[in-house]
């Protein structure tokens, strides 16, 4: 009778075990998976990708026109507020122009679009993924870095500072002139 309920025992571990293997997929919470798997329905999505894995149309706020602090400058971006570390994703298909640091920006990415006409700026990143480059192509959905707060953001508040800049042919990573981004990565309401 004993060998009986040890056999019970072990058939039942050996079926969760396959239940685990062939029927639950284990993520980590900031892995970008499938293309817009992290993303919501497309119908609540614009035409670029929300470059923080997890991070819904809706949580989104349109802050393009607000002043910065100092008051001397229009912000020209929209800031993505999500926990330190979490994956920041490629907006959209390109290839790394600049990595740079810089006194305000912090850590950044300069991602230029294949048709040379637009680039997306990521800022105030904590770090890159491992092995990116300047010159390395990347894919809509690809992890290109993790949200921090370098640069002159508040170290309480990471998050993803993300613009766009519309750019003439032949324009340095530099130039360009401010496009807002929210309606680009949420449909207006």
């Amino acid at each position: 009778m004993r060998a009986r309920g040890w056999a019970g025992i072990g058939l039942a571990v050996l079926l969760g075990a396959a239940f685990l293997k062939f029927c639950v997929r284990i993520v980590p919470a900031d892995a970008p998976g499938p293309l817009g798997s992290s993303q919501p329905a497309a119908a609540d999505a614009g035409p670029l990708l929300i470059p923080v894995a997890g991070v819904p149309p809706t949580a989104l706020s349109d802050t393009f026109t607000q002043a910065r602090a100092s008051g001397a400058r229009p912000h020209d971006a929209i800031d993505i507020m999500a926990a330190r570390g979490r994956a920041v994703l490629a907006a959209a298909d390109g290839r790394i122009e600049k990595l740079l640091w810089s006194e305000e920006g912090g850590r950044t990415v300069y991602q230029r679009s294949p048709d040379q006409r637009r680039i997306y700026y990521y800022a105030h990143l904590d770090g890159y993924a491992p092995g990116l480059a300047e010159g390395q192509a990347v894919r809509r959905g690809q992890r290109i870095a993790s949200v921090g707060s370098t640069g002159n953001a508040d170290p309480a508040a990471p998050h993803l500072h993300f613009a766009v800049h519309e750019m003439a042919p032949g324009e340095a990573w530099h130039g360009g002139r401010p496009v807002n981004p929210y309606p680009l990565l949420a449909k207006p309401r």
